[in-house]
């Protein structure tokens, strides 16, 4: 029994040595991988002052209406996820993409990411370019800080376009997020080495070799740090917060979403009584993933430019 337990604390303690040694070689791979990286991040877009920080938007195209593009919760770089979308949109209209805190370029932030604080900013962002009429278009949960974003600013935006977006009443979004061992993870070099190993997932997609290289070095920068942590907090009251609200009831709406959900099979049922609760709701179902900009642009684009078109949306 003796040699039993000596057995296994030789093992034990063997175990415990190289997950130390292990551990320690991806904290220093971590941090030297997160230094040399700085300085191969091109820069884009401009930006604007905003609550004493700098936050990154991208200006590109002309057209006599403005289309403003928000991202999903933690995309790494918005500017440069939105790319396919934005050729198509940008022939037509005048796109702005708002990279809010902790996204993109833009600086990090100690303000609670509440969906009252984000809206605030993303309007602030906006004056600053002078921009007061136009379409807010948004993928994934900028669909629910449009709702108040929309009631808080409805004289300035003509519709709302969704991209698979987030709906209040969906279910599983209560959920606590173990944000401390995230960021344990994240600065002991885990998060990297797994997100090797699981590849960026763009492959075959309309993005050249430099921009996937540049989209995975703003998701080592970005993911995880403590403005994207903080958002995720946020999530469970956000979405709590805003249970029963609703678009304005004059409000354009066009709401694309992922026909097949299988993870929630009511997700259209959930879309169309969403669209329902306004004057002029469209629902447009697509066969895809999520990030259906990026597999399905040119639909979007064309489902939209007719959509628009069959409206005459008011640009002044």
């Amino acid at each position: 029994m003796r040699r039993s337990l000596r057995r296994a604390l030789v093992v034990g303690g063997a175990i415990g040595t190289v997950l130390a040694v292990g551990l320690t070689t991806t904290t220093v791979v971590n941090a030297v991988s997160t230094e040399t990286e700085k300085d191969r991040i091109e820069t884009y877009g401009q930006t604007v002052s905003v609550d004493g920080r700098a936050m990154n938007v991208v200006v590109a195209g002309e057209g006599e209406q403005d289309v403003v593009l928000l991202p999903g919760f933690g995309t790494a770089s918005p500017a440069l996820d939105f790319e396919p979308l934005i050729s198509q949109l940008a022939r037509d209209h005048r796109v702005i993409v708002v990279e809010p805190f902790g996204y993109g370029l833009s600086d990090g932030t100690d303000s609670e990411r509440t969906t009252d604080n984000i809206v605030d900013e993303i309007h602030q962002a906006l004056q600053s370019l002078h921009v007061d009429r136009y379409v807010l278009m948004g993928h994934s949960i900028a669909g629910l800080y449009a709702i108040e974003y929309t009631n808080r600013y409805a004289d300035e935006v003509a519709a709302f376009v969704g991209i698979d977006t987030s709906v209040p009443g969906q279910p599983n979004m209560d959920t606590v997020f173990p944000t401390g061992l995230l960021a344990a993870a994240k600065n002991l070099g885990l998060i990297r080495l797994v997100s090797s190993a699981a590849g960026d997932g763009l492959d075959g997609l309309a993005y050249d070799d430099r921009t996937r290289e540049q989209m995975s070095l703003f998701s080592n920068r970005n993911s995880l740090s403590p403005t994207y942590l903080d958002e995720m907090t946020h999530i469970r009251t956000n979405f709590a917060d805003a249970a029963g609200t609703e678009f304005p009831a004059g409000l354009p709406l066009l709401l694309f979403a992922v026909a097949d959900n299988a993870g929630n099979p009511d997700w259209i049922d959930l879309h169309e009584r969403h669209a329902a609760t306004v004057d002029d709701g469209t629902v447009i179902p697509l066969d895809g993933e999520h990030y259906l900009h990026h597999t399905h642009a040119p639909e979007i684009a064309d489902g939209f430019l007719q959509w628009e078109a069959d409206r005459l949306l008011d640009a002044d």
